[in-house]
Formats: structure tokens, sequence, C-alpha cells
């Protein structure tokens, strides 16, 4: 089960390191559009962190789950979905979206690495 936990938890950090990265990529894009990819990762986050949840107590049964922790990054992650498909369509991504979603991200992975 630890290997399961393992393979998730790297899907995971990668689907979220893809969200920074094609958002990143648009920062010298005149005008910047929002890359399909930014939604399919931020999918696949929110699959794995569930199925990471899920697994927790079978991975680590002596370790209690932060259940304020994860809720906070599953709200900050339906946020940045919810920016990306109201955007997506639209011929220009407008800067403050665009900031937004990469604060966020960011917020994110900072969540993730405290130590609370």
């Amino acid at each position: 089960m630890s290997a399961i936990n393992t393979v998730v938890y790297v899907i995971h950090l990668l689907a979220v390191l893809g969200i920074l990265v094609l958002l990143l990529l648009q920062s010298n894009k005149n005008p910047r559009k929002l890359n399909p990819g930014v939604l399919h990762a931020g999918l696949t986050a929110l699959i794995a962190g569930i199925a990471l949840v899920g697994l927790h107590d079978s991975v680590k049964p002596d370790e209690e789950l932060n259940h304020i922790k994860v809720g906070i990054k599953f709200v900050i992650l339906l946020v940045i979905l919810a920016l990306g498909y109201k955007n997506v369509k639209k011929p220009v991504l407008p800067t403050n979206i665009w900031l937004t979603m990469i604060g966020l991200t960011v917020f994110n992975i900072l969540i993730a690495s405290a130590r609370i």
C-alpha cells in the first residue's frame, strides 16, 4: 500500500507543479490565454489528493490526518478550477485572474509544505 501511496503522491506533486508551470509560461505572452492543461492538471491534482486522503489511514494508521489543512487545500483547488473553467474559452486571460491563479497555487504549495 505504501508504493501506491508514493505513486499517487508523485502524481499529485507533478499535477500541482504542472498548474504552476503552465500559468508561468504565459508570463511573457501577449495576450495571455489560459492553457487547457491547467484544468487537466487541476483535476488530476484533485483526484490524486482525494486518493491520498483515502489512503492515509491504511498507510499511516498512527498519524492523524489534518482535516483543516486538507479542507483549505481542497477549497483553494476548487477556486483555481472554477476560475479556469470560467476563463478557458476566453480569447484573453485577464491579468488579475492570471495572478490570482498563480497566487492561489503558490499558497496551496505553501500550505502543503507547512508543518501544522
